[in-house]
């Protein structure tokens, strides 16, 4: 599988679930066949393993800023705000699971 090819459709998938729309109304107005968005969709998921070990809601950071806060196995943590957009959150795990 061409990199270019994995990234092209990562950032399409994230785009999706930005968007709220359903995937035949997002691939249609894209131009995109709705069979090949789920082939590949299911085809990343396969080949992305989970990088980190623990989550973790960390109560006295929830009071401030709702967020979620990710321990990853190394120990370093990466707090996520609410209302963080997909593509974003999808482009920090993959770089987390390399």
């Amino acid at each position: 599988m061409r990199e270019t090819g994995r990234n092209n459709w990562n950032e399409l998938i994230g785009e999706q679930e930005a968007s709220g729309q359903g995937v035949h109304t997002f691939c249609q107005e894209r131009g995109i066949k709705p069979n090949s968005f789920y082939r590949w969709r299911k085809r990343l998921q396969q080949n992305q393993p989970v990088g980190f070990a623990l989550l973790e809601a960390k109560e006295e950071i929830a009071a401030r800023v709702p967020c979620l806060e990710v321990i990853v196995a190394s120990g370093d943590r990466l707090r996520i705000a609410n209302g963080v957009d997909a593509t974003t959150l999808r482009l920090v795990l993959d770089i987390l699971r390399r």
